[in-house]
């Protein structure tokens, strides 16, 4: 039973082996053929006269950056898209955490000031105000985003 699951394996290992090989063999057959039509250009190349060999690799580089430009305003194009979402999704969450944090923020606030007033109420009966406002100085900022909104 061993020696039979060693040979399955062996023969598994082998028939990987030579199908690896003979997509290598392939893959080496293409490279072939291109390279043969490379030099077959390169010799095409060398018997033209010298300005049809500079026109030709002229009008190849220009080729070649067209595509690149190409390429390049795509990639650009799908970058803005996603910024235009990013800014989006951005203003979303800025808007989120501000809700939650007036939220958050209001609760006490609205508790503090109700506390406030009946304070005021009975200090008003001792003191006399000059139009100024009494607050805590840990609500300071709280209050003059309250006064800006």
């Amino acid at each position: 039973p061993v020696l039979r699951l060693l040979e399955a394996q062996l023969q598994d290992q082998r028939r990987e082996h030579e199908e690896e090989m003979e997509a290598l063999r392939n893959q080496a057959d293409l490279m072939q053929e291109e390279l043969e039509k490379q030099q077959q250009a390169f010799l095409q190349t060398l018997q033209l006269s010298p300005e049809v060999q500079v026109e030709l690799g002229l009008q190849q580089e220009i080729t070649r950056l067209t595509n690149e430009n190409l390429d390049l305003k795509e990639l650009l194009e799908k970058l803005e898209k996603n910024e235009k979402k990013l800014k989006k999704q951005l203003k979303i969450y800025i808007k989120k955490v501000q809700d939650f944090e007036a939220s958050q923020t209001m609760v006490p606030v609205e508790r503090r000031l109700h506390e406030r007033n009946m304070q005021v109420a009975v200090q008003r009966k001792e003191k006399d105000f000059q139009g100024m406002l009494e607050y805590y100085k840990e609500d300071e900022p709280l209050l003059i985003r309250n006064l800006i909104t």
